[in-house]
């Protein structure tokens, strides 16, 4: 079964069948490249093969870690930043209840605790609002860091350690502390192993923002309660599908072909649209995915997204008639995990009884229909990612495909889409600015220009 499919009917317009097929035959030379290993970065293509190649006896450690943490605990803290969160926050947000953390929603619907993120900013008061709606609550914390150095998620852990020290005691916190890093070094392992944590492992072959499919995602994500068995399954289904299939019936590759014509059209923004609240953070994931694989040289596109209908009341002005610097990916759930029909009204003061006995999802479906079709009459070019339901299967096939589709699309332009030399900078004038040993005299220079 196909769980993602695409929709270009309202994007062919835009260019020509030899525009196209030489961007597909691009797109077919680099899907080689990144199969056969013979591209840059060639060290971090682990994922290509994880949906089937995991490592299983962690895969069943996880899935033990998670009962664990569902038995003794209100609430899990995730910690970390990037790929290290966005992935298992994408796949909680979409595959649970809309209102997962409030009250006892969490446990009572699915028999899990809540789920914070923090250490993916740096700000005290989210901070000190987090600890107080911790207050009074057991609680887990999962730390996820290759290095265990990273600013962000560093201190977060420094300030919840001390927390769960304080009120388990040291070895009460350390049955609640759960480390996701390196195998074999790095400060948080070490850590871990002085003090006890049970620790899981980020693959030396895969990146951060290809990690959902390892226990960087897994393990929050099985906790609130997905079968990630059918994550699983999911994501291999659709790694066979995009493995064995050539040419136009390859669904990826004609993704990653049609971005790149309209890169090389002079359209500079991809406008991810969704029409269902609980895919803001697959958007989220996949803006990371994308615009740090390709985001490099010079190069690539700027991804962007909106969430629909509620931004065609904001930002839809400029989709509509702003500048043609964009094309938009539009992602369709075809199968909502409810339905609400629409009531009839003796009175019809909102005119709205023409309405009365469809559903929202009838309404919804028909507001995207018109959007796309107003917006690509308009001149910006629309392609429809349609994924089957709100479940498991349908989440990891989707994870899978924009995975494979953004390894070929970034050989497509030259980049190797597996490295981040961009973030280092970022990085090192901050270290300066905070006065980290070693970086003293590049922050006397950058206080300067300040």
């Amino acid at each position: 079964m196909n769980y993602i499919s695409l929709d270009c009917n309202k994007a062919t317009q835009f260019f020509s069948p030899d525009e196209f097929d030489a961007a597909l035959e691009r797109a077919d030379k680099a899907r080689s490249v990144l199969l056969k290993g013979t591209g840059a970065g060639n060290d971090f293509i682990g994922w290509v093969n994880l949906p089937t190649s995991y490592d299983k006896e962690e895969f069943a450690r996880i899935k033990e870690a998670a009962k664990r943490i569902r038995k003794d605990s209100e609430a899990l803290v995730v910690i970390g930043i990037g790929g290290s969160y966005l992935g298992a926050r994408a796949a909680i947000e979409f595959l649970r209840h809309s209102f997962y953390n409030e009250g006892d929603n969490a446990r009572k619907i699915h028999g899990a605790p809540e789920i914070f993120f923090v250490g993916n900013q740096l700000s005290g008061t989210y901070m000190t609002d987090l600890i107080e709606a911790l207050r009074g609550k057991d609680f887990s914390v999962n730390v996820i860091s290759k290095s265990g150095t990273t600013t962000e998620s560093s201190i977060a852990f420094r300030i919840f350690r001390e927390i769960l020290e304080t009120k388990y005691g040291k070895e009460g916190a350390a049955k609640r502390i759960y480390a996701t890093t390196d195998k074999k070094k790095g400060a948080l392992k070490s850590l871990s192993d002085v003090q006890g944590y049970e620790t899981f492992v980020v693959p030396d072959d895969v990146g951060g923002r290809y990690s959902v499919l390892t226990a960087v995602g897994l393990l929050p994500i099985a906790v609130s309660g997905v079968d990630i068995d059918e994550l699983m399954s999911g994501a291999a289904e659709e790694m066979q599908r995009l493995k064995d299939t050539d040419g136009k019936d390859n669904e990826a590759l004609t993704y990653a072909a049609m971005r790149n014509v309209f890169l090389d059209q002079g359209k500079s923004v991809e406008l991810m649209a969704n029409y269902e609240p609980g895919l803001h953070y697959v958007a989220e994931w996949w803006k990371q995915l994308f615009g740090e694989s390709e985001g490099k040289d010079k190069k690539g596109l700027f991804p962007a997204s909106v969430d629909l209908t509620t931004d065609l009341h904001s930002m839809g002005q400029y989709i509509q008639d702003g500048q043609r610097i964009m094309f938009e990916t539009v992602l369709c759930v075809d199968e909502p995990g409810s339905q609400v029909e629409i009531p009839e009204d003796e009175e019809d003061l909102d005119g709205l009884n023409y309405l009365a006995g469809k559903t929202m999802d009838f309404v919804n479906k028909n507001a995207m229909y018109a959007t796309v079709l107003a917006h690509t009459e308009g001149g910006v070019p629309n392609l429809i990612v349609h994924m089957k339901d709100t479940g498991e299967k349908s989440l990891g096939a989707l994870f899978y495909f924009f995975e494979f589709a953004c390894g070929v699309s970034g050989y497509m332009l030259g980049v190797n889409p597996f490295d981040q030399p961009g973030v280092e900078s970022y990085k090192k004038n901050m270290f300066a600015l905070l006065g980290k040993p070693g970086y003293e005299e590049l922050g006397e220079e950058l206080r300067k220009k300040l």
